[in-house]
């Protein structure tokens, strides 16, 4: 299985063009000519896998408290784009199920972030990797990602066949992240700007991984990262990049 990663793909949709991990952020993506988009999925109180990238409501919608301790009906009262830009408010945090729905009829593939809240590790992972399995057919153009080893070895387990994905960031490169990949079997690294330099790169392309780097949104930075082996980089502005980046496959 072989996957077929585009050279741009849509950080959280379009982050700076629509809300993060919105409906409206994926169809934005998709009418800019974006082939795959980069979502976070967590977990309601109740288990519902919604889109959503942090603990907590307040940044990015009109509620407050942890999303692991609010119920999906109190997530569904609140609106998550005013924050945003005056447009876009009134819009609704979307389940994962009817974001696949979307993405499914825009023809874009996915790296799915498993992002749980602390100590939600296998549950996220789980009802996550459900929902994709009564939708998703296609192999080549899913991806699924975590920091958390805990969530990629839950998805090696009961979804092997889909690729993984090790995301990597913070201060420093953990000592041993290639040993980590091969343990849990990845097809991607997933590194930060903040870490990727010549030498990353090219340890992870030397291992026969592709490695992805976040969050590129200037072209002479893209660039660059081409010129070091890169062939796909995350953006929150991906029609920049895709007008400034040389085609690579």
């Amino acid at each position: 299985m072989s996957l077929k990663l585009p050279n741009v793909i849509g950080h959280r949709g379009a982050a700076s063009y629509a809300p993060e991990n919105t409906l409206e952020g994926i169809h934005t993506a998709a009418d800019m000519g974006v082939k795959w988009v980069e979502l976070d999925v967590k977990l309601t109180k109740d288990d519902v896998p919604i889109l959503f990238h942090d603990d907590e409501l307040d940044r990015t919608t009109n509620g407050s408290g942890k999303v692991a301790e609010t119920k999906y009906e109190d997530i569904q009262q609140l609106e998550t784009g005013s924050w945003f830009g005056e447009s876009f408010t009134g819009i609704k945090v979307p389940t994962l199920e009817e974001a696949i729905e979307v993405l499914i009829d825009r023809d874009l593939g996915l790296n799915l972030e498993i992002k749980p809240c602390a100590g939600r590790e296998t549950e996220t992972a789980e009802a996550a990797l459900d929902i994709l399995s009564q939708y998703w057919d296609e192999r080549s153009n899913l991806l699924i990602s975590s920091f958390q080893h805990g969530c990629l070895e839950v998805s090696l387990d009961i979804a092997q066949d889909w690729a993984r994905g090790l995301l990597i960031g913070g201060e420093e490169i953990p000592e041993h992240f290639l040993d980590i990949a091969d343990h849990l079997d990845v097809k991607t690294v997933n590194v930060s700007t903040s870490l990727a330099n010549h030498e990353i790169v090219l340890e992870i392309i030397e291992k026969e991984l592709t490695p992805l780097i976040y969050t590129v949104n200037d072209p002479i930075q893209a660039r660059e990262y081409q010129s070091m082996g890169v062939k796909t980089l995350f953006s929150d502005e991906p029609d920049i990049l895709l007008e400034h980046m040389l085609s690579v496959h």
